[in-house]
């Protein structure tokens, strides 16, 4: 069973950045594409970022330039460095897996964004 902790949230100024972390276990590491979504207070969850077991990586439209995702194989570890950051970026953000057809979650780490 795959097992996600995600880490790194907090308070930062509009322009600021910060770097989340999501911690992988129970699966190999390097076969899973992991994704970043977030969910804001009243909409739905949207997907920010992917990574394949390739090391491709996807963007949605609205961090594209500004967050970047990267893995590391020997930290077991999905980080999403996000730059530039705006009041509209302030949300939950939950790591994802989906393995044979069963989404996995982690519990998620609040970014709020403002002066």
């Amino acid at each position: 069973q795959v097992q996600l902790v995600e880490s790194g949230g907090g308070l930062v100024q509009p322009g600021g950045s910060l770097r989340l972390s999501c911690s992988v276990s129970g699966y190999i590491f390097s076969l899973l594409a992991v994704d970043w979504y977030r969910q804001a207070p009243g909409k739905q969850r949207e997907m920010v970022a992917l990574i394949r077991p390739s090391d491709s990586r996807d963007y949605a439209d609205f961090v594209k330039g500004r967050f970047t995702i990267s893995g590391d194989i020997a930290k077991n570890t999905v980080d999403l460095q996000m730059n530039s950051l705006k009041a509209e970026d302030t949300a939950v953000y939950l790591c994802h897996v989906n393995l044979r057809a069963r989404d996995y979650w982690g519990q998620g780490t609040q970014v709020t964004v403002s002066s």
